[in-house]
């Protein structure tokens, strides 16, 4: 998950809470005496100005300050006009998760996303024009990194009896090119198209990817990966498109149940991948071009869209080890 988004709303403006609680923001800042009022719109999270040491940059005394109210396990909030190189100076010394940003529009929130390629512990968003601020809420808390994806041919497609597969179906609508990069190994996974395709025995349902194998990988957000089988109510995945540009969602349920497989194996210039997916019309690989293509119709020599990596996983987490996976 990306760190968490505050937004300000000192002097109280019930409207703006209201907004702001609607557009996703995780939090909100506001006066201790109204703090009541905002968790009776929502369940939330909110902070008061006596919850934070607001601190602004300007000399290095400030920035030496600043690393003392951290160690002391205070939470910190940098105010407007913070500049890069003393932030990341306090989050490259400090470990303790309570350095916070005040930002005022799209661009300083990636700025501040993204420095140290970890990013400020949580961000207090101070709108300057409140008309913006549900498209910005909406575009940080759901755009991710875009990917890089490439193609590949198909070298063979073969059935392979009964298992156990995995549908995740999201709390969003997905629509054509979207899909999870799943596959038998981390270093290579396909891009399995959303169910966004209605055909003439089933409608769409386009917050479903059928996904594949329950052994399978599967990429999440922040260069993690699961197995299919671990994913359930609550847990974020990443969704990707054409492209490679990404978005989060939640999983709403996963539905492992027993179906017949195909196993579908691809290669690039330098490496083969594999996938195990359902063998059904519905279930949709990407082509090259981005149009999805299904299972049962594709042939050797098509190209279709995968992502290949450096090997080494550990709990989901990347590592410098010599892994193989066939």
């Amino acid at each position: 998950m990306s760190c968490p988004i505050y937004v300000r709303a000192v002097p109280f403006d019930k409207s703006l809470v209201t907004q702001a609680l609607e557009a996703g923001a995780d939090g909100m800042l506001v006066d201790e005496e109204h703090a009541q009022d905002v968790l009776a719109l929502s369940r939330t999270q909110v902070l008061t100005p006596a919850d934070t040491v607001k601190i602004e940059l300007t000399a290095p005394e400030d920035e030496e300050r600043a690393a003392r109210a951290l160690q002391a396990g205070q939470r910190v909030l940098l105010a407007q006009g913070w500049e890069i190189i003393p932030v990341e100076n306090l989050l490259a010394h400090d470990a303790s998760g309570l350095l916070g940003l005040e930002v005022a529009d799209l661009e300083q929130a990636r700025l501040a996303q993204g420095i140290l390629e970890r990013g400020a512990d949580f961000m207090v968003f101070c709108p300057q024009d409140p008309a913006g601020l549900t498209p910005m809420l909406q575009e940080l808390k759901l755009r991710q990194e875009a990917i890089d994806l490439e193609s590949a041919e198909i070298t063979e497609i073969t059935p392979v009896g009964l298992g156990h597969r995995v549908c995740v179906d999201t709390c969003s609508l997905l629509h054509t090119g979207q899909g999870l990069l799943v596959g038998n190994s981390s270093t290579f996974t396909f891009l399995v198209h959303a169910e966004t395709e209605s055909n003439p025995y089933v409608a769409d349902r386009p917050f479903r990817i059928n996904a594949g194998a329950a052994h399978a990988y599967v990429l999440l957000p922040g260069d993690r990966t699961a197995y299919l089988q671990e994913l359930g109510a609550g847990r974020e995945v990443l969704i990707v498109d054409a492209q490679g540009q990404t978005q989060g969602a939640t999983v709403g349920r996963a539905k492992v149940e027993v179906r017949p497989l195909l196993l579908i194996t691809a290669r690039t210039a330098d490496r083969t991948g594999h996938i195990f997916v359902q063998n059904a019309e519905t279930i949709r690989l990407v082509r090259a071009d981005g149009r999805p293509a299904s299972v049962v119709s594709l042939q050797p020599s098509d190209q279709i869209l995968c992502r290949t990596d450096a090997a080494g996983r550990h709990f989901g987490m990347r590592i410098q080890e010599s892994i193989e996976e066939k």
